[in-house]
């Protein structure tokens, strides 16, 4: 039975949860507003960047002008993403069209071979367009008029001559021979892995498509995803088991019942998770699913590994089959952990179409030297450390870590102002809008439930558990009607965002028990990455103008368990320049220095240290960006719902 007390708690949480965190209106109601603060466009993000990018196809002038546009969505993806992206008619008809293809083994078409000769009399006129998810599609021969319903705007006419029709018919004799082979080849493999080994696969395509950030897949036009709309995947609409998932649909069925499709699904997904990780099935994302496509990325990577010296170069696949690009995968993931180990791996994000792409960092320039110099004297500064490099600072740390656990700077830890002080340093040294860092709040509760292997009590554990610290420049006002409360209310949504990131994370570093199987979660990250225009789908970077971005997390020890993702760091530009390979090198230097000192204070803790995160709740950010109390706790005196402030 729950006593008194119990039922109090509850009542005293609840009642917290019915209390605004925002901190423009901290202490009051929540959910009681007459109107939003902030009404955005009514085409923001995506929709608006698929309508500008239409309108300047439409106003290029010629057709090979207009492609080139809707290839980069108007400079904001590489073409080349857009290419794989085209289902097999429309991929053959540019082709014909326009000579642009993504395969390296393909010779042009005659017709382009032919362009500069007098066009021929016109025998078909098709179509281009742009729909809403991005792509671009094409009316060609024998098809009825493209639906207007999924068109960003309207549709262009594309003259087809005779020498144009011969050459798609060329490339769609080609494209149909190579699908046809492809499905035999993946449902041959497949039937030679026996039935348990295809119940294996599925599982394991589950959880990749569970526990893996959003994405979206292709053959031809058939949608294979995780994220909005009619999802086909599990994720966080499907729940592991529903019907309506494609992959649980074949669990129960014949081999000889899955259709051509689902063959191919289900291999490729597999050498992609083969290759690297769950994380590989997003370097696809906006792209074809098909064994050829499969190919080209694997042999790419292929070619990245062996740009790394100090290791024998991987061989290409023998040849295009699936036991050939097997053979491949589990080469390329057996040797990207000794590739991360002499080189930094990290991955380049493009938000319009979520595609990311794996890339292999050169060395350190001018650029990312010159980052970590001013970093290393401002904290010089600031924390009670020595040292011209990051490495130096991180050094006197560890010689002397027991300040991180006393006051300083006005906090009541040393790791507290450590974070601080890097964070700000961040905004300022990066030219970046925003500078945030987060992690745990008590690593001394987290030493407890690992020692007594409190598993499921861990993953009960909900985000107010973690912080955040998020520390704009003060120039960033400009992107919010110059207000510091719209500035503080954007920085605290950052932070409780971060927080559910640390809380997403968390449980996928714990034994696989029941509990944590059934929590939501992601696998954590363990590379950085740079993005560019991120500000297209995820809702708060929409509102909150998260253009471009660099994040950096990083691995913590905690009493003898390694967590992945533990912290991070992340910048963001609202606008203007895009942060570069170099401000990420530099960036993850800083991360470092981070998760070291983190380190450092988890062991003290182990010690017998007691090191609690208490600042960086919503009373802290808007007191620390404003300058002055909230509103509502100004009139009232009432004190914040979570941590008590620390003066920064």
């Amino acid at each position: 039975m729950t006593g008194s007390d119990g039922r109090a708690s509850r009542r005293a949480a609840n009642t917290r949860k019915r209390v605004s965190r925002r901190p423009s209106r901290l202490g009051t109601p929540a959910g009681t507003t007459a109107k939003p603060d902030r009404v955005g466009e009514a085409d923001a993000g995506f929709p608006g960047l698929l309508r500008r990018a239409w309108q300047r196809a439409v106003e290029a002038g010629d057709l090979h002008a207009t492609v080139r546009t809707l290839l980069t969505l108007d400079g904001h993806v590489p073409a080349d993403v857009q290419l794989r992206a085209l289902a097999a008619c429309d991929e053959a008809a540019l082709r014909a069209l326009c000579a642009l293809t993504w395969r390296e083994d393909s010779a042009p078409p005659a017709a382009a071979a032919a362009r500069g000769a007098a066009p021929g009399p016109v025998v078909f006129r098709g179509e281009i367009a742009l729909s809403t998810s991005g792509r671009i599609v094409l009316r060609v021969p024998s098809q009825p008029p493209l639906a207007k319903d999924g068109l960003v705007g309207g549709v262009l006419r594309v003259p087809w001559t005779r020498a144009v029709l011969d050459a798609y018919r060329q490339e769609r004799r080609a494209a149909a021979a190579r699908a046809a082979a492809a499905a035999a080849d993946c449902r041959g493999w497949l039937h030679e892995q026996g039935a348990a080994g295809r119940e294996a696969l599925l599982e394991q395509a589950k959880e990749a498509a569970l526990r893996t950030a959003p994405f979206v897949l292709y053959q031809d036009d058939r949608q294979y995803t995780n994220f909005r709309g009619p999802n086909t995947l599990t994720g966080k609409t499907l729940w592991p088991g529903h019907p309506d998932c494609a992959l649980t649909g074949l669990q129960a069925l014949p081999l000889e019942l899955w259709s051509d499709h689902d063959v191919q699904l289900l291999v490729c997904l597999t050498l992609l998770i083969r290759s690297a990780g769950f994380g590989r099935v997003e370097e696809a994302n906006g792209t074809q699913l098909t064994l050829d496509h499969v190919a080209h990325m694997l042999e790419r990577v292929r070619r990245l590994y062996n740009s790394v010296p100090g290791h024998t170069p991987l061989a290409p696949a023998a040849d295009g089959s699936v036991a050939a690009l097997d053979v491949l995968a589990a080469a390329l993931g057996e040797r990207r952990p000794r590739v991360a180990a002499t080189a930094q791996l990290y991955r380049e994000i493009h938000g319009a179409l979520m595609h990311k792409t794996e890339r292999v960092a050169g060395a350190p320039g001018a650029v990312a030297r010159a980052r970590e110099e001013a970093m290393a004297g401002r904290l010089r500064e600031r924390l009670p450390l020595s040292g011209t490099t990051l490495e130096e600072l991180g050094a006197r740390t560890a010689a002397s870590p027991h300040w991180l656990a006393r006051p300083h700077g006005g906090f009541g830890t040393g790791l507290e102002s450590l974070v601080y002080e890097s964070v700000a340093a961040c905004a300022e040294v990066f030219e970046a809008d925003f500078a945030m860092s987060r992690g745990m709040r008590s690593l001394p509760d987290l030493v407890t439930a690992l020692r007594e292997q409190r598993w499921a009590e861990l993953c009960d554990w909900d985000i107010t558990r973690f912080f955040c610290c998020v520390v704009p420049r003060p120039s960033a006002r400009r992107h919010f009607a110059d207000s510091a409360a719209a500035l503080a209310d954007a920085a605290w949504a950052m932070s409780s965002r971060m927080q559910y990131n640390s809380w997403h994370f968390v449980a996928g570093n714990v034994p696989r028990v029941a509990e944590v199987i059934a929590r939501d979660h992601f696998v954590p990250p363990t590379v950085p990455d740079v993005a560019f225009y991120s500000d297209q789908h995820h809702h708060g970077h929409v509102n909150n103008k998260v253009r471009f971005s660099i994040r950096s997390p990083q691995a913590v020890e905690v009493d003898g368990r390694r967590f992945n993702g533990f912290m991070d760091l992340r910048l963001l530009r609202c606008d203007g320049v895009p942060f570069g390979e170099q401000d990420l090198l530099a960036a993850h230097r800083v991360s470092a220095f981070l998760a070291r000192a983190t380190g450092l204070a988890a062991a003290l803790v182990t010690a017998g240290e007691q090191v609690e995160v208490n600042a960086f709740d919503s009373l802290w950010h808007w007191s620390t960006i404003t300058g002055g109390a909230p509103p509502a706790t100004a009139a009232t005196g009432a004190a914040g719902p979570e941590h008590a402030p620390r003066a920064a």
